[in-house]
């Protein structure tokens, strides 16, 4: 067996697909309480860049999926579809007080997935969704 050499890597930032930009930047900010690190425009778009406080090397940038000029019509039709049913991306986040989490985004008017519930597989997590329909699974550190 071949050995690869290890490398010094870090996850930097992540892209999630925004179709509202105010409202993907009030849901990081205001729902999430994640900060605003960026907010830049360009040719009618916006990318905003948001992350947890306190962890300055760990980003979200929010983008417009019709950014990448690769992307056919048809493309971006379909997009939009999976987009709109919840089924085109998502993310995972952590925290040690899922419950207390969990409160605060009801209360902040999150759109709820899934309460809190213990997995099968050892992992007790809940999940909503994003203006834009991400699912975001949030589970409980041990």
């Amino acid at each position: 067996m071949a050995s690869v050499p290890v490398m010094d890597l870090s996850i930097q930032a992540s892209f999630l697909p925004h179709d509202d930009p105010d409202a993907a930047l009030a849901f990081y900010r205001d729902v999430l309480g994640f900060e605003v690190r960026d907010d830049v425009g360009y040719e009618g778009m916006r990318w905003i860049t948001v992350g947890p406080v306190g962890q300055p090397g760990t980003s979200l940038v929010l983008e417009p999926p019709a950014a990448d000029p690769g992307v056919t019509e048809a493309e971006r039709r379909t997009i939009a579809e999976m987009m709109a049913k919840g089924s085109y991306a998502g993310i995972l986040l952590s925290t040690p007080d899922l419950d207390g989490v969990f409160d605060r985004l009801r209360a902040r008017g999150a759109e709820i997935v899934q309460e809190p519930v213990e997995q099968g597989w050892g992992v007790r997590d809940c999940a909503v969704r994003d203006p834009a329909g991400n699912l975001i699974r949030i589970s409980e550190l041990r």
